[in-house]
């Protein structure tokens, strides 16, 4: 009997040290810039991780075009844009590809070059960052390193900070 108790007792942690996964993130794992491949808005042309700029930052900015924090957050973006005028912004979403083009009309955000607002139909991007709350941001430096994150903000002086 007791030989039977200690083997489920073992076996118990044995499975429960399988089960356990790691924790850390990709984007800790993997710290360069990940290969992607979105829609722009408003034409519908590809973007790709090969057509950033070299040399330059990029942030990653994941919105929701009906997130009234995300209209609050695109709103001191722009606000505050020349701090970030040699960042590369990526706004990217997974929801309809008009809601999306409402916002960057809404925003007039063909009037910042540095902003390039998409869709990410393929949800690589959102399980590579572990998207869980929007507005969520990852910013890279200008080497492709990624460097910081910030949860449920777009703090621009604390990114241009970071440059």
């Amino acid at each position: 009997m007791k030989k039977t108790v200690f083997t489920l007792i073992g076996l118990c942690f044995v499975f429960t040290g399988l089960a356990q996964t790691d924790s850390s993130q990709k984007y800790f794992k993997v710290p360069a810039i990940p290969t992607f491949s979105i829609t722009k808005v408003p034409d519908s042309s590809s973007f790709t991780n090969s057509k950033l700029k070299k040399n330059k930052p990029v942030v990653f900015f994941f919105f929701n075009p009906d997130c009234d924090h995300c209209h609050l957050e695109t709103k001191n973006l722009v606000a505050k844009i020349d701090q970030l005028k040699n960042v590369q912004i990526l706004m990217i979403s997974i929801l309809d590809f008009n809601a999306i083009k409402k916002f960057y009309n809404e925003y007039k955000l063909a009037d910042y070059p540095n902003i390039t607002m998409a869709r990410e139909t393929t949800y690589n991007l959102p399980g590579f960052f572990n998207i869980h709350s929007i507005p969520d941001v990852y910013v890279y430096d200008k080497k492709g390193k990624f460097i910081s994150t910030f949860k449920k903000e777009f703090p621009v002086e604390k990114i241009a900070a970071l440059f």
